[in-house]
């Protein structure tokens, strides 16, 4: 069911993302967020299209990610219901080790109000809702598991699936009950420009397992499970980019993403306030030295294009005629 959220721009895609049910064993304790939290105020990104009511999770484990089978290319719905293959493993891509949350008196923080601004109408691109599975996915946290207060700004990822966007979300919709096989993204884009929305961004997705975010206030990543190291998760919105055919293998570089795919990674990020020197990669976050991605990135193209929207300082409208 998609819910408007006042204190945004567009109000943000509230889909019923679990299906209406918890989180088998894997979900924190439910408590209050803390109202005083730098988190405050989450509104969210533009509106999902629902999922079909009569979709559900596939049940059939994804192949590991250390096959060598290729993934097959299903057609994905507004909300799949396909049969789960895994991506070939290639070192531009590797599951990340997450950092799902034990059992905890923490409190759950509400989505960073940054991610909550409008953009003028223009070019809009094909959205789709393809929702996780919750065992891939958690709660942000206002505090770590030490009881220290979280107070980091919200930080953009960029990545690439490496496979076929649909391979992907087949494994994100595929229920991974071992902590180390869980994985997701916020959005994938595929080679076409639509949007597809996976995690909500409310939620903590597991993007990037062992990570730190080395910005102008000094390492940042926050630690919320007793046995993976800290990341940047708990205040990382995560966007893969769909790679080309030509990418599927351990290569430097591939033959790029398509234009489709810069204006609508462009028109996304522009929905929110999150500054330039806090959109990065996770190559540039990843502590593990095997993550290479996005391969092939124009980064002048990209903030060439995102820099052509307006942007809306927080808690601020545009002016009439730009809605």
């Amino acid at each position: 069911m998609a819910v408007l959220v006042l204190g945004g721009i567009q109000a943000i895609a509230r889909v019923d993302f679990n299906g209406g049910q918890p989180s088998p064993s894997t979900a924190p304790l439910p408590e209050i967020a803390n109202q005083s939290s730098p988190f405050r105020g989450w509104g969210g990104l533009p509106i999902a299209p629902p999922a079909s009511p009569t979709a559900s999770p596939p049940s059939q484990q994804s192949v590991p990610a250390k096959s060598s089978a290729k993934p097959s290319t299903p057609t994905v719905s507004p909300s799949p219901n396909v049969q789960p293959k895994s991506a070939p493993p290639v070192r531009g891509h590797v599951p990340p080790r997450p950092a799902t949350p034990v059992a905890s008196p923490n409190p759950v923080s509400p989505v960073p109000s940054a991610l909550t601004n409008l953009v003028p109408s223009g070019y809009i691109p094909p959205q789709q809702a393809a929702p996780a599975h919750p065992t891939n996915y958690g709660d942000r946290y206002a505090k770590d598991i030490f009881g220290k207060p979280v107070n980091n700004q919200p930080l953009i990822v960029l990545h690439e699936t490496v496979g076929t966007a649909d391979s992907a979300i087949n494994t994100f919709q595929t229920p991974h009950y071992q902590e180390s096989d869980q994985s997701s993204y916020h959005s994938i884009i595929r080679r076409d420009g639509t949007v597809v929305y996976i995690v909500p961004p409310e939620k903590r997705a597991f993007g990037a397992g062992n990570s730190v975010f080395n910005g102008p206030n000094g390492p940042e990543a926050v630690r919320t499970h007793r046995q993976f190291p800290p990341s940047v998760n708990n205040f990382a919105y995560h966007i893969s980019l769909e790679t080309p055919p030509d990418g599927d293998n351990n290569g430097e570089t591939h033959s790029g993403y398509t234009e489709q795919q810069y204006q609508s990674l462009a028109w996304l990020v522009a929905h929110t306030s999150v500054t330039d020197d806090r959109i990065t990669t996770h190559r540039d976050v990843d502590r593990s030295g095997s993550r290479i991605d996005p391969r092939s990135f124009d980064t002048a193209k990209f903030f060439s294009l995102l820099h052509s929207y307006p942007r809306v300082v927080e808690g601020q409208r545009p002016a009439a005629g730009n809605e």
